[in-house]
């Protein structure tokens, strides 16, 4: 069975900082792009941060940029999310999410995905 499954989650106040957690039970885990995504309610999904296989190349949307770090441990085949610095304006439903390293820079597969982990933010 392969799947993903976040942790972490939680309440944390403005300014705060909560560490994201993915466990992925998929094949090759360390051969695979993965990513954190978030969905607001009534808001698309968008890309948070994502990291290829070697570890050596991420991307961050400039809302979390310098806030955010993605980050994998492929012994454990997991993927966190370490956020500092909370706002409100980060609570969303985080899902992890993993796919093929492509052989293009900035281009992604996404095959899997996890149920996703509340985060909110007090203000």
């Amino acid at each position: 069975q392969e799947q993903l499954v976040e942790s972490g989650g939680g309440l944390v106040q403005t300014g705060g900082s909560l560490r994201l957690s993915c466990l992925a039970s998929l094949r090759h885990f360390s051969t695979l792009t993965m990513g954190w995504f978030r969905q607001a309610p009534g808001k698309e999904r968008e890309l948070v941060a994502a990291l290829r296989w070697n570890g050596g190349s991420t991307v961050y949307a400039d809302s979390v940029k310098g806030r955010f770090t993605i980050s994998r441990d492929n012994a454990k085949n997991t993927v966190y999310l370490q956020m500092n610095s909370l706002k409100p304006e980060d609570t969303a439903v985080y899902y992890c999410s993993g796919g093929p390293t492509l052989a293009v820079p900035g281009q992604y597969r996404w095959d899997y995905w996890g149920p996703g982990t509340q985060v909110t933010v007090s203000s």
